[in-house]
């Protein structure tokens, strides 16, 4: 269709025998393509029986590539301007083609330039995690290929690199951070890898297969964030007044529940794999927010408090 509507656009004198040939199809495809053009995408296409040959009967600027609404195109600009968290990967370079070519079928019909329209709309992510770009291509083409890599891996705090040999099963963006999910075949297990700490990427060519029952969806459902875990932990943790609205105003996990308390304290409950995460989000809201379950996770800011107070003591 694209096709035809450039040689429509053009003046060439086309007809079914031609479109047959230059495409390559048979006359109930050109037929029916012609048809569809204009009668659902109401293109101003007739037949003209002296030139014998199909023509516009107005000029056409773009072809009528998406039907949106309003709503739908403010969406499309806002996308556009939240790809500065792929910025740095071979990502933002084909979101944004897409976007273009998604914006060029709509010029016929509404003008509008990202950059004045969104004046009033900006995105700020705080603490934009840095890849590499050599890593990320070579890993992201050892997932798709289902290829093994090996890379010499610096774990947190850890003053040297470890070599690593690992099935890439997925590259996950989350809270602004990359990072590589792959079975650690020297330690028999799934492992989440943080790609700034990657370094020297070997891809093998050796193949291999992606487990038919493995998810992002299900390998982070037992995160807050990115570290999930075996475990089964009911999180639940008490928020002041001061603080509830911001609290319920986001949805944190998918197995979340809130309790209004007299007062205005609020009660979120969570199931969770594993605890370090949640203790370091806990923190964050300082003495407004206060584990009430498990005993270990009470227990683990009780000690990280204590150690805080010595460390800002009097004087």
């Amino acid at each position: 269709m694209l096709k035809i509507h450039d040689e429509l656009r053009r003046g060439a004198l086309i007809n079914c025998t031609k479109l047959m040939k230059a495409l390559e199809v048979s006359r109930k495809t050109v037929v029916r393509d012609i048809a569809f053009m204009r009668d659902r995408l109401d293109l101003p296409i007739e037949f003209d029986a002296q030139i014998q040959a199909y023509r516009y009967t107005h000029p056409v600027n773009a072809f009528p590539t998406v039907h949106v609404t309003e709503g739908e195109l403010l969406a499309l600009l806002v996308a556009q301007r939240a790809l500065q968290q792929y910025q740095g990967t071979p990502f933002h370079r084909q979101l944004a083609v897409a976007f273009e070519k998604l914006a060029g079928g709509l010029r016929d019909r509404i003008s509008f330039s990202p950059a004045d329209e969104l004046r009033a709309v900006s995105f700020r992510n705080i603490g934009l995690g840095k890849t590499d770009l050599a890593v990320f291509n070579a890993l992201s083409g050892a997932v798709l290929r289902q290829e093994e890599v090996t890379f010499d891996y610096r774990k947190p705090g850890a003053g040297r690199k470890t070599a690593r040999h690992v099935h890439p099963y997925h590259l996950a963006n989350r809270e602004n951070f990359w990072y590589l999910v792959g079975f650690d075949l020297e330690r028999g297990a799934l492992r989440t890898f943080a790609l700034p700490r990657i370094a020297d990427v070997v891809v093998t060519k050796t193949r291999f297969s992606r487990p038919a029952d493995f998810s992002p969806e299900k390998f982070f459902s037992s995160a807050l964030g990115v570290l999930g875990g075996s475990g089964d932990y009911r999180v639940v943790i008490r928020f002041s007044a001061v603080v509830a609205e911001r609290v319920r105003e986001r949805e944190w996990h998918e197995t979340q529940e809130m309790r209004e308390l007299p007062g205005g304290d609020l009660v979120l409950e969570m199931r969770l794999g594993a605890l370090s995460e949640v203790e370091q989000w806990v923190l964050g809201w300082g003495a407004d927010a206060e584990v009430v379950a498990p005993a270990e996770l009470r227990d683990n800011i009780r000690k990280t408090a204590a150690a805080m107070a010595a460390k800002y003591g009097p004087g």
